[in-house]
């Protein structure tokens, strides 16, 4: 819930600073810009405009966002999580293409604060990427629908490859379980094999309690691994068929 509401304020504040930063011209009649009666043809966007400002601005954007994203960390202070380093790159690229649609006009910049007053995403958002990949729909949306069909195509085609760069240095997923085995009176003189038979599953594991009939562990396994090998391994511990393995799944807490 929490995320959801930061996700609607995320909208909404970019839609506001996107007006914000309208030039003061365009607030005003075309009779009144520099003194001098204006025309304001409609003309069509030029392509090769568009595709030259899109090429310079989104790997700019791309890089700097990078270079705050990926500022020295101080010592003493938490790590920093993977997914949010990612989203604060792509949200650099997403504002400078929100803007590239804006332009001078103020129509548009009262549009993106309309049509971020009205999106309300209900769903549960785990991944704070899922919310920038919306913003990133919502901004080629825009593109398209003011007609910068270059500029939305050189868009979905350039956060999808930062997305697929940025997303190949994330760590693993992983599963964690509380794993509790049960094999006999002995079961604590096993743990060198319960323990082998981890490690040769890929699993990280940490000895939680150790008593002679009993011993359990916090375990964390690969998303891809399935628990149904690792448990019949373990069952082979006892010949007589008596062992026992539990496992019981952690979820992570909310943030």
């Amino acid at each position: 819930m929490r995320l959801r509401r930061r996700f609607d304020h995320l909208l909404l504040a970019l839609a506001l600073a996107t007006a914000a930063l309208v030039p003061v011209s365009a607030l005003q009649p075309p009779e009144l810009v520099q003194g001098e009666p204006q025309a304001t043809p409609a003309s069509p966007p030029d392509p090769w405009s568009e595709f030259r400002d899109a090429a310079v601005k989104l790997p700019l954007a791309a890089v700097l966002g990078a270079a705050l994203a990926l500022r020295p960390r101080r010592r003493g202070t938490p790590p920093r999580q993977a997914a949010v380093v990612q989203t604060q790159i792509v949200l650099a690229v997403i504002g400078a293409v929100i803007m590239l649609v804006v332009g001078a006009s103020l129509a548009r910049a009262f549009g993106i604060v309309g049509v971020a007053s009205l999106i309300r995403y209900r769903s549960k958002i785990d991944d704070p990427k899922d919310a920038v990949v919306m913003l990133s729909a919502l901004a080629v949306g825009l593109a398209s629908g003011v007609g910068l069909f270059v500029l939305a195509a050189f868009s979905t085609v350039f956060l999808v490859a930062a997305l697929w760069v940025i997303e190949s240095f994330e760590p693993e997923s992983k599963k964690r379980f509380e794993v509790t085995i049960k094999a006999g009176a002995d079961t604590d003189a096993l743990r060198p094999k319960i323990e082998r038979i981890l490690g040769r599953h890929a699993a990280q594991y940490e000895l939680r309690t150790s008593a002679d009939d009993e011993v359990s562990y916090d375990v964390s396994l690969p998303h891809d691994q399935p628990v149904e090998a690792v448990t019949n391994a373990l069952l082979e511990l006892d010949p007589s068929g008596h062992a026992a393995v539990n496992w019981s799944e952690k979820k992570a807490k909310a943030k």
